[in-house]
């Protein structure tokens, strides 16, 4: 199923762009069953990307194409305001499904690097686990749908659930 809606990712393009590598690592391998659609190959940002205005504008078109989002949570992530803090923003506006990842492979919401604006915003909190993005990707956005809006958690999965994934710690 993640293959098929258009995921958009949001990171700390400084510090954080190994983990976005690495995930478009794994769905470039033919023998690793990771596949997600990058809502980021979707118009591409040209030699005007140093102005904001048309930075954001972009970064909106991809966003009103997509169907779920991801934010990657490292370590500076939550201080991040002009780019970063502003996608979650349109992403919460725009009621999209939001798998956070903590890289620091947290299975529950980091209180001390989430982002203030993800707290019980009814998004998943997850490892950085190749099985648990796709099992997540798969799986939350639906249950997403089915909760009502006055009811606002930090949803996560069950240990049960990563290690039926074969996910250790």
């Amino acid at each position: 199923m993640s293959y098929r809606n258009k995921t958009y990712v949001i990171f700390d393009g400084d510090n954080d762009m190994w983990a976005y590598a690495r995930m478009k690592g794994w769905k470039a391998l033919e023998n690793i069953d990771f596949n997600f659609y990058d809502a980021h190959d979707l118009n591409p940002l040209t030699k005007q990307a140093s102005n904001e205005q048309y930075i954001k504008q972009r970064l909106l078109e991809r966003m009103n194409n997509a169907k779920q989002v991801i934010v990657l949570i490292g370590g500076s992530t939550k201080n991040l305001y002009r780019f970063v803090r502003w996608e979650l923003d349109q992403a919460l506006s725009m009621k999209l499904p939001i798998i956070a990842i903590n890289l620091n492979n947290s299975r529950r919401i980091d209180e001390a690097l989430c982002p203030s604006i993800l707290k019980l915003q009814n998004c998943v909190h997850i490892a950085f686990r190749m099985r648990m993005i796709r099992h997540a990707l798969d799986n939350f956005p639906p249950f997403f749908k089915s909760i009502k809006p006055t009811e606002k958690k930090n949803w996560y999965y069950e240990d049960k659930v990563y290690s039926d994934l074969g996910i250790s710690n």
